[in-house]
C-alpha cells in the first residue's frame, strides 16, 4: 500500500469522536475543566464549537494562575456561550484569594439558566462568609458546598452563613466544614432549611452550630438524613420526618440528645464515643441497625435503653466492645425479656486490639441471652480480635504485594485464605 491510499483511507476514516451525540461529547468533557474543553476543539472541526454549548461548566482552580486569569476567561467564556442552551451543572473549584463578586458572577448566569446541580469546592486554611442567600433558584434540585485542606491543620469552619436557603426544587444538599449562624432574623423552631420544602437529602459533615443549642430538621419529605461530628452550641437534635428511610449518626466529639420522630425509618447507623442518647415514638418499620460505641465512658444502661426503642430491628450490628460493656453490668439484663422479636441477624465485631484494652471482659451467658432469647432462630455470628485482625494485616501485606509487583505471591496468599 503506498502513501497515497495511506493517506486517503485516513482522511476517509472516521473520527469516531466526532461521530458521538453532542450528549456524548458534552457528557466526557464534563469530566474535564471548561477550560481544557475549550482546548480540544482544535481537534476537529465538529469541535470547534462544541463547548459553546456545554450544559456542564467545571471551573478548576489549578487550570489558572492567578484571579484576574480566571475572571478574565470567565468573562469570555461567559459572553460567548449560546446563551439559548440551559446550564445543567456547575462545579466550582476556587481558593481564598478569589472574590465574591467572581463566584456571584458565575452564580447569576447559571440560575438564569436553570441549573439543576452546583458543587462548590473551597481549598483554603482561612474562613470565608459565604450568604446562603447568594444561592437563589428555582430550579437548583442538587447543592453541594464542602471544604478541602490544602494543609492538614485543626479544623477551621471554612464556610461562614448567617442567612438560610431558600431553594424550592432542592431535593440533595450536601454542606461541610460549614458555620451555621442562627441569628435574630432566623427562626429557630423551624429549622435553618425549612424553606427547602422538597429536600429528600441531607448530610451535614463537620459542620458547626452556633446561636442556638438546638438543630431542627422538619421537612415532609425527607428519605435520608447523615449527621457526621456536628459540633457547636448544641444541645438536643431535633427530627421531625415522616417519610426518613435512613439515619446515619457519626458523633465522635459532642454528646447530644437526638428527639426523632421517623416512623418509617427502616435503617439506623450509629457511631460514637458516647451512647446515643436517643428519644422517639417507635420505629416500627426498623430493618437493619449497626451500632459503634466506642468511648470508655460509655454507659450499659443508656444502651439498655437504647435496645427498648429498637424492637423491631432485624438485622442487627454490634461492635464487641458494647457487649464487653453490658457483660460488666449484666445485673441490667436480670430477669429482663429480650426486646427484639423480630431478629434474624445479629452479628458482632470488634474496634480495639487486645492491646488496647485493660481488662478483657468474656461476653456473659445473661448478655447473649438478653439479646436472642426472643429470636431463637436468628443467627450468631461473632468474629474474634485475632481473626478479625489477622485480615486486616493480611489484606494490608495483599495491597503491598501487588504495589511492589509479586502478584503471584499475593494470588498465592488468596489461595491459602480460600482453602483454609
Amino acid at each position: 500500500m503506498d502513501n497515497e491510499q495511506v493517506e486517503k483511507r485516513m482522511n476517509a476514516g472516521i473520527d469516531r469522536l466526532s461521530n458521538l451525540p453532542d450528549d456524548l461529547i458534552h457528557k466526557i468533557l464534563s469530566f474535564v475543566g471548561i477550560k481544557h474543553a475549550i482546548e480540544l476543539s482544535f481537534l476537529s472541526s465538529r469541535w470547534r464549537y462544541i463547548w459553546t454549548s456545554m450544559p456542564h461548566l467545571n471551573f478548576l482552580i489549578e487550570d489558572f494562575s492567578a484571579s484576574a486569569e480566571l475572571s478574565r476567561f470567565v468573562t469570555h467564556l461567559l459572553s460567548r456561550r449560546n446563551n439559548l442552551i440551559e446550564v445543567f451543572s456547575v462545579k466550582l473549584c476556587f481558593g481564598g484569594d478569589f472574590s465574591q463578586e467572581f463566584v456571584r458572577q458565575i452564580l447569576n448566569y447559571a440560575f438564569s439558566h436553570n441549573i439543576q446541580q452546583l458543587d462548590i469546592t473551597w481549598l483554603y486554611e482561612n474562613t470565608i462568609e459565604f450568604p446562603l442567600s447568594l444561592i437563589c433558584s428555582q430550579s437548583l434540585t442538587h447543592l453541594s458546598m464542602r471544604r478541602e485542606y490544602v494543609y492538614q491543620t485543626v479544623r477551621r469552619y471554612g464556610f461562614t452563613s448567617t442567612s438560610t436557603l431558600e431553594l424550592p426544587a432542592l431535593t440533595t444538599l450536601y454542606l461541610h466544614d460549614f458555620t451555621l449562624c442562627c441569628d435574630e432574623n432566623i427562626d429557630k423552631d423551624i429549622g435553618l432549611f425549612s424553606k427547602c420544602a422538597n429536600l429528600k437529602i441531607l448530610t451535614l459533615k463537620g459542620c458547626k452550630v452556633i446561636g442556638s443549642d438546638h438543630l431542627n430538621i422538619c421537612h415532609p419529605l425527607l428519605s435520608n438524613l447523615t449527621l457526621e461530628d456536628v459540633q457547636g452550641s448544641l444541645n438536643v437534635v431535633n427530627v421531625i420526618s415522616p417519610q426518613l428511610k435512613s439515619l446515619t449518626i457519626n458523633d465522635w466529639f459532642e454528646k447530644y440528645q437526638f428527639l426523632i420522630s421517623a416512623p418509617n425509618l427502616v435503617s439506623l447507623l450509629y457511631k460514637g464515643y458516647h451512647s446515643l442518647d436517643l428519644y422517639t415514638d417507635g420505629f416500627h418499620l426498623l430493618e437493619k441497625v449497626d451500632l459503634c460505641v466506642t468511648g470508655g465512658i460509655a454507659s450499659a444502661h443508656k444502651i439498655v435503653c437504647l435496645f427498648q426503642h429498637l424492637q423491631s430491628v432485624k438485622y442487627l450490628t454490634l461492635n464487641l466492645e458494647i457487649l464487653e460493656l453490658l457483660s460488666s453490668s449484666a445485673e441490667l439484663m436480670l430477669n429482663q425479656p429480650s426486646p427484639f422479636t423480630n431478629l434474624k441477624s445479629l452479628h458482632i465485631y470488634p474496634i480495639k486490639e487486645v492491646w488496647e484494652l485493660q481488662n478483657k471482659v468474656k461476653i456473659s451467658t445473661e448478655v447473649k441471652n438478653y439479646l436472642l432469647d426472643n429470636s431463637p432462630s436468628a443467627t450468631f455470628t461473632e468474629v474474634s480480635r485475632e481473626v478479625f485482625y489477622l485480615c486486616v494485616y493480611i489484606h494490608v501485606l495483599c495491597v503491598v504485594l501487588i504495589a511492589l509487583g509479586f502478584k503471584e505471591v499475593y494470588m498465592f496468599v488468596s489461595l491459602c485464605l480460600i482453602c483454609t
